[in-house]
């Protein structure tokens, strides 16, 4: 069977996606030229007039997608570092996010921003190595966060098609990821649509991105300790709450591990929402960044902040005592 890597996966997308619409474009840093593989290629069989070159001026790109998101077209944004969602964070949460509701609707801007290597990049320090999906799913952008090829693949065609601006995190640790696949059985992926990953049933895990292999791997070593289900949420805003709920509600036993820092984090609000309605027979357990962490220029300071296998187990086994 072919294999497809995640790299491959969204340069495919983002192909398929520009012969479908002759309405999507592409925006950003040397994207032309393919420097981080999302784009290669684009350019040469869709000129520079839809795969456009920007300057270091990140704010102004943003904002000109959205005048075109505007005008029609449905621009996607590379940003090279995740980290740069802090400097247009005003461009997208306060002006393209609200548009079509400040407008009464008449307008929508269509806009998809991708932020690829994100979280850590292991020895590149705190500018380079956040994981910032929690900010825009708190705000009520839509934001996917894909664990395998094939949800790369569909959830970013999905994202270029909504009237809505989505965002889209590709993990770091899940770049150089691949899956095998036929191309036939590639397709678009709902938005807010749950992944069910390992069928289960005294645990919920649930898993973001690059985790989500890890909880599949843990899942399988406890196998002879406990029945564990692996959810993928593949969106963290709007969350699959009705997946998400037939799974803790049967298992009543709830861990999220998620590569967020922990106060108001993706994983907290799983946490408080399974509390709150799910009926859990303990405590859940939340596995993060810690508060406020940045991520040091040292490689073990830099691994020993981040949720990994070994504190998966200890939770696992702590909600099952």
């Amino acid at each position: 069977m072919p294999s497809l890597s995640y790299v491959a996966a969204v340069n495919r997308a983002l192909r398929d996606e520009m012969a479908r619409d002759e309405r999507v474009c592409v925006l950003g840093e040397d994207v032309s030229q393919g420097i981080t593989g999302l784009t290669k290629g684009l350019a040469d069989v869709y000129g520079t007039g839809r795969v456009v070159d920007m300057p270091l001026s990140e704010q102004a790109f943003t904002s000109l997608a959205t005048g075109a998101a505007i005008a029609g077209q449905r621009p996607v944004v590379e940003f090279q570092i995740p980290s740069l969602l802090y400097l247009v964070f005003e461009q997208i949460a306060n002006q393209a996010h609200k548009f079509s509701l400040m407008t009464g609707g008449q307008a929508s801007v269509p806009v998809t921003y991708l932020f690829p290597g994100s979280g850590s990049r292991s020895g590149m320090a705190g500018q380079h190595s956040d994981h910032p999906y929690s900010l825009l799913a708190h705000v009520g952008v839509k934001t996917a966060v894909p664990a395998t090829p094939s949800d790369a693949y569909g959830l970013l065609l999905s994202a270029i098609r909504e009237p809505d601006p989505v965002a889209v995190f590709a993990p770091t640790l899940l770049m150089g990821a691949s899956e095998e696949i036929d191309d036939g059985d590639l397709a678009a992926v709902p938005l807010g649509s749950a992944r069910v990953c390992r069928e289960g049933t005294d645990v919920t895990v649930v898993a973001v991105g690059h985790l989500v292999p890890i909880a599949l791997q843990v899942a399988a070593a406890l196998a002879g300790e406990a029945s564990i289900e692996v959810i993928d949420p593949r969106t963290v805003y709007p969350v699959d709450w009705e997946t998400l709920g037939k799974s803790i509600t049967r298992t009543g036993r709830l861990v999220v591990i998620d590569d967020s820092n922990r106060m108001c984090g993706f994983g907290s609000e799983i946490a408080a929402t399974a509390v709150e309605e799910f009926g859990l027979t303990v405590p859940p357990m939340r596995l993060s960044r810690p508060d406020g962490a940045v991520i040091p220029y040292a490689l073990n300071l830099d691994h020993a902040l981040l949720p990994d296998a070994g504190g998966l187990v200890g939770a696992i086994r702590a909600v099952l005592r």
